[in-house]
């Protein structure tokens, strides 16, 4: 590994199907397609040495060259539906790089479209964290609004049913121990640790925590919705790349 700055691949995954909102990672937010916000944050983090997307969709690949980013496959159908594990289609953009182009990063770092409101310095924050340790991995966290200790299941019968670690001694939100999410906008890995157990969140990863308004995660139209707003109020329209 380089000393001095490390060989640092982002896979964007970024499939044309999706279950819940049509065409997901082209959904207008803002004005441009979900999927450049992540490209564009990508492309700005000075950490950052090759962008690729990975997508079995010709008209993702087509927007995704147009904002900056590489297409040099296109997935196949198999890691492309939608129980596919995101890790196996990370690890088959790894594995056609380096069988192709004989390219081997240090670190990839997986960036989803659906956490447009990650910044760059949110990226090389995390690559520096994972430099300066010498950790697997780093997965970015957010605090956890609901906390596991209030969690509970609801029997047939209408009753609460405690959980293995619900804990109704605390009486006050501010008394309970600080827990956090996996929040889906930031996965680092070491490139051997990924070829080993094709995980993004390998044993040992520690954790970049991010603030709840830097983390939303879309999945659902309501939250594409609050994605638009935010970013429509705190994004300069001069600094858009418009398409075409």
């Amino acid at each position: 590994m380089n000393a001095q700055k490390p060989e640092v691949l982002v896979v964007i995954p970024a499939r044309g199907g999706s279950r819940t909102i049509p065409r997901k990672n082209l959904a207008l937010v803002a004005g441009r397609p979900l999927i450049a916000w992540t490209i564009e944050t990508a492309l700005k983090a000075s950490s950052v040495t090759r962008v690729v997307v990975s997508t079995d969709d010709q008209q993702i690949a087509d927007i995704s060259k147009e904002l900056g980013a590489e297409v040099p496959f296109l997935r196949p159908a198999n890691l492309a539906g939608a129980d596919s594990p995101t890790s196996d289609a990370i690890t088959h953009a790894v594995d056609w790089l380096r069988e192709q182009e004989r390219y081997v990063p240090d670190y990839v770092v997986v960036l989803q479209p659906t956490s447009p409101l990650r910044v760059p310095s949110d990226v090389d924050r995390s690559i520096a964290l994972a430099k300066s340790i010498d950790a697997v991995g780093v997965v970015s966290v957010s605090p956890s609004k609901q906390h596991p200790y209030w969690t509970f299941s609801v029997a047939e019968t209408g009753q609460l049913v405690s959980l293995p670690f619900s804990d109704t001694s605390f009486s006050r939100r501010q008394d309970l121990p600080p827990t956090f999410i996996l929040n889906g906008a930031i996965y680092v890995v070491k490139t051997e640790v990924l070829s080993a157990t094709r995980s993004i969140v390998p044993a040992g990863a520690v954790a970049y925590v991010m603030p709840e308004e830097r983390s939303l995660d879309i999945n659902t139209k309501w939250e594409l919705r609050i994605a638009d707003l935010i970013l429509r109020d705190t994004t300069p329209a001069s600094s858009v790349k418009v398409l075409g």
